[in-house]
C-alpha cells in the first residue's frame, strides 16, 4: 500500500523534474528507442527512495533525479557494450565483403544471437569462477559495479598494473574460449 505522502512528494518532484531530466536522458541516449526506458526505470528508482528513505531525505530534486538518471544512462550502455564483447556485430555476406550491421539489425541480432550463444556465456561464466577470488572480484566491480581501474585498485589495495594484467589476461582467455 502506498502512503499518500509518499505518493504526493513523488508527484510534485516528477512535475518540477520530468522536462530536465527527459532533456538529460535524450542527449545521453545513443538510440531514441532507449529514452523511454531509461525516463522510466529513473523514476521508479525516485519512488523506491522516496519509500525506502522518507519524503524528508530529497532536500535538491533536480540534483537528485539527475543524478538517477546518469547511473541508467551509463548502466545501460555499459550493459550493452558488455554484451558486444561477446557478440561482434560485424556481419560477412554471400560475396565474402564484411560490413557492420545498423543499429535495427543490430539489435535484432544481437537478441537472436544472445539467446543462441546462451551455452558461451555459460563457459564464460564458468572460466571466470575457476579463476582466483582476486580476479572474480576484478570482473566484478569492472563489469558489475562499473568501477574504474584506479577505482579498482583502490579498493583491492592492488597496483593498477597488477588489475590490468588480471583483467586482460582473462579477457584475452575469453576471447580464445569464445573464438
Amino acid at each position: 500500500m502506498s502512503n499518500p505522502n509518499i505518493a504526493s512528494r513523488f508527484d510534485e518532484i516528477y512535475n518540477s523534474t520530468n522536462r530536465a531530466v527527459l532533456a538529460f536522458i535524450t542527449a545521453k541516449c545513443a538510440r531514441t528507442a532507449d529514452i523511454n526506458d531509461i525516463y522510466q526505470d529513473t523514476y521508479m528508482e525516485l519512488y523506491q527512495v522516496l519509500r525506502k528513505r522518507g519524503v524528508d531525505y530529497v532536500t535538491n530534486e533536480k540534483a537528485l533525479v539527475l543524478r538517477i538518471a546518469k547511473r541508467k544512462v551509463a548502466r545501460y550502455y555499459s550493459l550493452l557494450e558488455r554484451m558486444r564483447i561477446f557478440v561482434s556485430t560485424n556481419v560477412v555476406n554471400e560475396d565474402g565483403e564484411e560490413f557492420e550491421l545498423t543499429d535495427l539489425e543490430a539489435d535484432a541480432f544481437l537478441t537472436e544471437d544472445f539467446v543462441v550463444n546462451q551455452d558461451l556465456l555459460e563457459s564464460a561464466k564458468q572460466l571466470i569462477q575457476s579463476k582466483s577470488e582476486e580476479i572474480q572480484k576484478v570482473f566484478y566491480l569492472k563489469y558489475d559495479v562499473d568501477l574504474t581501474i584506479s577505482e579498482i585498485a583502490q579498493a583491492l589495495s592492488m597496483s593498477e598494473s597488477n588489475v590490468k594484467n588480471k583483467l586482460y589476461r582473462t579477457l584475452r582467455e575469453l576471447r580464445n574460449l569464445l573464438g
